[in-house]
């Protein structure tokens, strides 16, 4: 370690310094006062730890600069949190920037939610949307509601087009799902239960879209296979207005889900029906089909389950044949679902590896147009509504996926922002400052459900309210009005195209191909 003395290393250089700081310690303590023995148990930790650092072998870093390399990993580990108050602009921040969170705040908190000086978004910019306005405002008509239930559904539901987005109990703490559905009472508006089963926070009085994942939670047998009787029992309850199949999710798709251990308490344990305290996981894929047909005549059979109550299924799009090939066996087998939820690439209340999260799966716009443009291909699109998901926080942004094709959405991370989450990142952690997604007590006890309930309300109602103000200035009278001719995204500076240009103007070469057999056999 001493070697080259001619060029010694920071490593010897602190272990030196501080071999002279106890020894001068020590001899000011033997032969000045004896109150400088109260510094040794210090100094000789700081010597200890730094040789500690020399001789472990699993940081680079601490070995090459003892004691000094800790400070690398504790503003590591504040980073985001110095990113976010510090160095960020309003335009800033991801996935949502400063200017994002904060009208969700406003709108929540039921304070001022005008923005003064103009826009802060350069027009000029490759990537900046916009909405054209009509000189003639219309009275909007319409109570921005949507009916999903097509004629094989009996109890057909009314829903807002802004609901919110699947999240479990147990990835979310039990005041936070608490908070969420008694705010979806408040306003009307449909709560999703994630994949992770119905819980008693869950039946505050909100409106339920059960969501079934690969897991069955809620819905599985001692063997983790699918349970009829138990899916009809729960099925039954009447605040359980919809069931939505979960195939895939943007935030992960083709990966499945993870329940830490130390999220996996006894009591989410008991109604998942798993063993408490363990990791759970969520397989890839469904054991209850493995192909197109199968899957929506697992669909039906779900329906017939329900007591035939709206039945769709989620999904984030990524091999488009795969789409094409549903639609044929919905086509083949007459068994048509009510809805169909797209969840875009840019979801993300589910952890995932980072690639998954990055790499994989469709972007939402992308996926909506498509999506529509093959159910009216198989003239399926006055049969089943389409529910957007993916990054949707705005009045404008649920506008957008309307234009698209989309009859409703979901937003996640809206209704997260309204109970409170400041986007520390560490919803994986279980350690949510916010007491959001977390189940430390001491965390989530500080969520207060009659506080923020009525945020989560207030926060839908302004976006709504937002929402109706747009379609009035541009001249939409009704859900139906909005068309993707009259949105608009720049490519470059000297180029702009509509949406209608951008998505629906060129056809897919796959729904081509469809087309063409299809025209060959008739």
């Amino acid at each position: 370690m001493f070697r080259d003395l001619k060029r010694p290393s920071i490593r010897a250089i602190i272990i030196l310094a501080l071999i002279g700081l106890n020894a001068f310690v020590l001899f000011k303590a033997m032969f000045t006062s004896t109150h400088w023995f109260w510094l040794l148990p210090f100094t000789v930790g700081l010597l200890l730890l730094a040789l500690y650092n020399v001789f472990q072998k699993q940081h680079t870093i601490l070995y090459n600069f003892p004691l000094l390399g800790y400070f690398r990993y504790f503003f590591e580990s504040i980073s985001p949190e110095l990113r976010q108050y510090f160095l960020e602009s309003d335009l800033d921040g991801k996935p949502f920037s400063r200017r994002q969170r904060s009208i969700v705040y406003q709108r929540a908190k039921d304070v001022r939610q005008t923005v003064a000086f103009g826009m802060q978004e350069d027009p000029n910019k490759p990537g900046y949307e916009w909405v054209s306005h009509s000189i003639f405002p219309l009275k909007v008509k319409h109570n921005l509601r949507v009916t999903i239930g097509n004629n094989l559904c009996k109890q057909h539901y009314s829903a807002s087009i802004l609901n919110i987005g699947a999240m479990s109990y147990g990835a979310l703490s039990k005041t936070a799902i608490a908070s969420l559905n008694e705010g979806a009472k408040i306003g009307g508006f449909a709560h999703n239960t994630g994949e992770g089963g119905i819980s008693e926070y869950h039946l505050q009085g909100g409106d339920l879209i059960w969501q079934i994942g690969t897991g069955y939670f809620g819905c599985r047998d001692a063997f983790g296979k699918f349970s009829p009787p138990l899916f009809k029992a729960v099925a039954a309850q009447e605040k359980v207005k919809m069931i939505e199949l979960k195939l895939s999710q943007g935030a992960k798709p083709g990966h499945g889900g993870i329940l830490p251990a130390g999220k996996n308490t006894v009591e989410i344990a008991a109604i998942r029906n798993v063993t408490p305290l363990t990791t759970v996981y969520s397989p890839p894929a469904h054991s209850s089909f493995a192909n197109p047909v199968d899957m929506i005549r697992f669909v039906g059979f779900l329906r017939t389950l329900s007591g035939y109550k709206p039945v769709g299924f989620k999904l984030c799009i990524g091999n488009k044949q795969e789409f094409v090939k549903i639609c044929e066996a919905i086509t083949l087998t007459g068994i048509i679902p009510d809805f169909i939820t797209v969840d875009g690439a840019e979801g993300g209340t589910g952890a995932a590896p980072l690639e998954f999260t990055d790499s994989i799966g469709m972007p939402l716009y992308d996926a909506v147009a498509f999506v529509t443009q093959t159910l009216h291909l198989f003239g399926l699109q006055q049969s089943v509504k389409v529910i957007a998901s993916g990054k949707i926080i705005t009045a404008f942004d649920v506008m957008k996926v309307l234009a698209l094709g989309a009859s409703a959405c979901y937003s996640a991370r809206g209704m997260m922002f309204s109970l409170g989450c400041i986007q520390a990142l560490k919803c994986d952690s279980g350690h949510c400052p916010a007491g959001i997604a977390t189940q430390e007590k001491s965390l989530y006890q500080g969520l207060k459900v009659t506080d923020k309930k009525v945020r989560v309300a207030n926060y839908h109602r302004h976006t709504l309210n937002a929402i109706a103000e747009m379609m009035e200035a541009c001249g939409f009278e009704y859900i139906s009005s909005i068309k993707p001719e009259k949105f608009f995204r720049k490519i470059d500076p000297l180029t702009t195209k509509s949406f209608k240009q951008i998505y629906f103007d060129r056809v897919d070469e796959i729904l081509k191909e469809r087309w063409f057999k299809t025209e060959m056999l008739n």
